[in-house]
């Protein structure tokens, strides 16, 4: 299998309540409760693991509440590359409700300085030169301290390490990930729309935008909507998959499981039609319970066999697969 890194610059305990609807201003008494070491990269980082990649786990971490992760990263069978700072990690809070909504309070996550991020730097670098991994991803939000110049100049040297670089992040960190053009990057409509300057209110307008991102330099240019499926458009072609209908008991995962099951299929060198399938119905397995997904499911084979993945000739459908 192959070997990957990656990197949670702002990572959470994720403390996740399942309840049945939220009352403002009242006392909630969840169905259930979950603490879990989490961020972006460490759910992707999870997803990577169960399906037996070999995994390092870097970012910045708070050396105060360090314990949960170290327990989680020796039970998910990853290598632990993270940079220590001084204070706490941030705990996020997920309510999610059994109509699917969930309502995320998050946590500003501990200020990094200059010499933290060159630390950092170092350590990754340290890393791909002894191991050369197959892929570096960089996801989630960045900590008080980083800013987006030093955030791109971050990326850019990542980029220069030569590995294929993965970037799923949000607002502004996502504009300068796309001007620094990784190997792929995964925004859903309403980030592709800030940055292509339109609505997305159809699929073609949806097509287009993809299209435009990939043509900047983006090699896998994905674009999540949801429900409605997902685009992708690289240098042999477009395809879009239309995911199962499941029951949505929690979304938090579901963002972090597709981008793992990307990155498994295109470093397992499965077919474009194979990987889209497998990632978009392991995005659909994860919502249906609180985490990531689980390509074990007892009926995993039945979501896969409801996934639907046409390959798209410019705006036009070839044919379903």
């Amino acid at each position: 299998m192959a070997r990957v890194v990656c990197i949670t610059l702002n990572p959470a305990l994720d403390l996740a309540f399942a309840l049945d609807t939220l009352t403002l201003g009242a006392v909630n008494r969840p169905r259930h409760a979950q603490l879990e070491a989490a961020g972006k990269g460490v759910n992707v980082a999870r997803v990577l693991a169960s399906l037996g990649h070999d995994v390092v786990v870097s970012g910045f971490l708070g050396s105060d509440n360090d314990g949960p992760f170290q327990r989680a990263f020796e039970q998910m069978g990853v290598t632990d590359a993270f940079v220590r700072v001084t204070g706490e990690t941030r705990i996020n809070a997920k309510l999610a409700e059994a109509s699917g909504r969930v309502t995320d309070i998050n946590g500003p996550g501990i200020a990094v300085d200059t010499a933290q991020v060159d630390s950092l730097m170092v350590t990754l670098e340290q890393q791909i030169a002894t191991t050369r991994p197959d892929a570096l991803l960089v996801a989630g939000s960045l900590p008080p301290g980083l800013d987006l110049t030093a955030f791109g100049e971050f990326l850019t040297r990542l980029k220069a390490t030569g590995v294929a670089l993965w970037v799923d992040t949000s607002g502004d960190a996502l504009l300068r990930a796309i001007s620094v053009a990784p190997e792929a990057v995964k925004p859903n409509e309403i980030e592709l729309a800030d940055w292509a300057g339109n609505t997305l209110e159809s699929f073609e307008q949806r097509l287009s935008a993809t299209t435009r991102l990939h043509q900047t330099g983006v090699c896998q240019a994905l674009l999540s909507a949801g429900a409605d499926g997902v685009i992708w458009v690289n240098a042999d072609g477009a395809w879009q998959a239309t995911p199962p209908k499941v029951q949505a008991i929690n979304t938090v995962g579901a963002g972090d499981t597709f981008v793992a099951g990307m990155l498994h299929g295109r470093l397992s060198g499965e077919s474009e039609e194979q990987t889209l399938r497998f990632a978009t119905a392991l995005s659909a397995e994860s919502v249906r319970h609180v985490g990531v997904g689980n390509a074990q499911a007892d009926d995993f084979s039945l979501l896969l066999q409801h996934t639907r993945v046409q390959h798209l000739h410019a705006s036009r459908t070839e044919g379903a697969l």
